[in-house]
């Protein structure tokens, strides 16, 4: 404020110094008066001068004091701010080191949780997967096992030859009933011979049935020769293992035809059951084969899917026999409803006829019921709570003691 004071007192005396030169161009030819005045004027404005020099020096000393002491507060409030900053910085990284120490002790303890449970599945699963393949490998064994009983049983002729005739009773208990077949039977009283199994037929008025004899071949070794002389591609081995294998069956035939048919007891043909259909395939597939064995020995080819649908077919027989003998027994007892209906007719005409006999001797008693009834109405009906007619002339108690 002090300098800005200064400042206008100086330019105040410039202008008025201005002002009295102005003044003394215009009146150069007064006196000294004036003169001596522009003296006092100058040296006035020398000392103005003067002092406004030695206040501007003491505005600037005080300027550079002030500026100073700002500085020198500034620095101190910048320390202040400093060691503050410095102090919230150092607070600051101590919480955050102490929230980051909890953060890595919270994830190492997630990641180790983690890290566990998926490991323990892990494990767990290798030892799940390793327990699945103990167990295949245990049902391979057995199916190794398996596969080497029935390796054995297709290379041993007789035991085969039970798998052939159980393969044989599967299908005929599956499609049959236990008293449509039968099982080791005997058809010729010649021979001790017995048919592995004979289907029950129905047979003539008197009831005896007629048996259709079946029974299992299964040539093992002739229809290897064949299928590997097949795979080999050798043209040579396969039509001489073909004509091996025609033979082998051509017994087969002969011999269950001169075993087993026995007409009347069984039909005049029988049935050899193949029980693979790659040998029952290879067997028709040589018509020649078909048509001898069927006229030379009356012996029909069946592997399992045609032995099937034979039996279907003869399930499907015998149920329309069975449903034209029960008709004929539900025809018959229709008759002799029809009789006994025609009986009850005549007994109902004889009950409606007592009944109206009965209705009429009704109509009769209810007409001589009403003539009584005009008979009497004119009688003179008594009260509901009669008294003793005679009470009043029989004498009394008192009419003793008064006697008396």
């Amino acid at each position: 404020m002090n300098t800005a004071y200064l400042v206008i007192g100086a330019l105040g005396a410039g202008l008025l110094v201005a002002i009295v030169l102005l003044l003394g161009r215009r009146g150069a030819t007064e006196d000294g008066g004036i003169a001596g005045k522009i003296d006092l004027l100058e040296r006035a404005q020398e000392r103005s001068e003067r002092m406004l020099r030695e206040e501007m020096a003491r505005s600037r000393e005080e300027g550079a004091g002030a500026a100073k002491a700002q500085r020198e507060e500034l620095t101190k409030s910048l320390e202040g701010m400093r060691s503050t900053v410095d102090l919230r910085l150092k607070q600051l990284q101590e919480d955050n080191a102490k929230q980051i120490d909890k953060m890595r002790a919270t994830v190492d303890e997630k990641l180790q949780g983690t890290l566990e449970k998926r490991l323990g599945e892990s494990f767990k699963l290798v030892s799940d997967r390793l327990e699945q393949v103990h167990q295949g490998l245990g049902a391979m064994q057995q199916l190794a096992s398996d596969v080497g009983g029935l390796q054995r049983v297709l290379t041993n002729v007789k035991t085969r030859g039970g798998w052939s005739e159980w393969q044989l009773g599967v299908l005929l208990e599956e499609m049959l009933t236990p008293e449509q077949f039968a099982k080791n039977m005997k058809t010729r009283d010649d021979t001790d011979e017995r048919v592995e199994f004979a289907i029950k037929l129905p047979g003539d008025e008197n009831g005896a049935p007629v048996w259709l004899p079946i029974d299992a071949k299964f040539p093992m070794e002739h229809y290897e020769r064949l299928t590997t002389a097949q795979e080999n591609g050798d043209s040579t081995l396969v039509e001489a293992a073909m004509k091996t294998l025609e033979t082998q069956l051509k017994r087969c035939a002969k011999d269950i035809c001169e075993k087993y048919i026995n007409p009347p007891k069984t039909t005049d043909f029988a049935l050899l059951f193949l029980p693979s259909e790659g040998l029952y395939a290879e067997a028709i597939r040589r018509v020649g084969l078909v048509q001898n064995v069927q006229r030379d020995c009356r012996v029909t080819f069946v592997g399992p899917t045609t032995l099937a649908a034979l039996l279907n077919s003869l399930q499907m027989g015998f149920r329309t026999l069975a449903i034209q003998r029960r008709s004929s027994e539900v025809w018959n007892l229709l008759a002799t409803v029809k009789t006994e209906f025609g009986k009850f007719g005549d007994a109902l005409s004889a009950v409606k006829e007592k009944i109206d006999q009965a209705s009429r001797k009704m109509e009769d008693v209810d007409v001589r019921s009403r003539v009584i009834t005009k008979k009497l109405r004119d009688v003179e009906e008594l009260p509901s709570n009669p008294q003793p007619m005679l009470s009043n002339l029989l004498p009394g108690e008192d009419d003793d003691g008064r006697a008396e």
